[in-house]
């Protein structure tokens, strides 16, 4: 009983606008896993697991990897041209031939002031690039988030 209440009336203000005011300090999002872990402690029968295990037993993911997954597929979106108009210059993507992990690596900018390092285009580069091949060539939106969950345990 306590899953699907937090899952209708409690992640979803967790992850609310996640892609925009990303947590930037440790700090800040362990006082958003903590509600996470409180309330998965409440499930019975869970109780002496690990929060780690405890997720992975009821099928959900992180905060962390479910903000990166948002993340994510948002990019997919605006590479693939879901927001031609507002996301023309975004990305930059990265011409090479190498054979190496994904076919559509985005170019990594270089910023003088650390806080321009927590923007969305910065933060999802070194994720994107590191994500495979499978993933990021999916023909659909439906495909990526499928293919992605599976990507994402070995991500972060």
């Amino acid at each position: 009983m306590i899953l699907p209440l937090y899952s209708a009336l409690v992640r979803p203000h967790l992850e609310y606008c996640v892609q925009l005011w990303s947590p930037q300090h440790k700090k800040d999002m362990d006082v958003l896993e903590w509600v996470q872990r409180r309330a998965m402690k409440i499930i019975r029968g869970l109780e002496y697991l690990s929060c780690e295990d405890r997720l992975r037993e009821l099928g959900l993911l992180s905060l962390e990897k479910k903000m990166l997954q948002g993340d994510l597929i948002a990019a997919f979106q605006y590479l693939k041209g879901a927001y031609r108009k507002d996301g023309e210059g975004l990305f930059t993507r990265l011409c090479s031939d190498r054979t190496r992990g994904n076919s559509s690596k985005l170019k990594e900018g270089r910023f003088r002031l650390d806080i321009r390092k927590k923007f969305f285009t910065i933060r999802v580069v070194k994720h994107w690039n590191r994500f495979p091949r499978e993933a990021v060539d999916a023909p659909s939106l439906e495909a990526f988030k499928a293919r992605s969950d599976g990507a994402l345990s070995n991500l972060v």
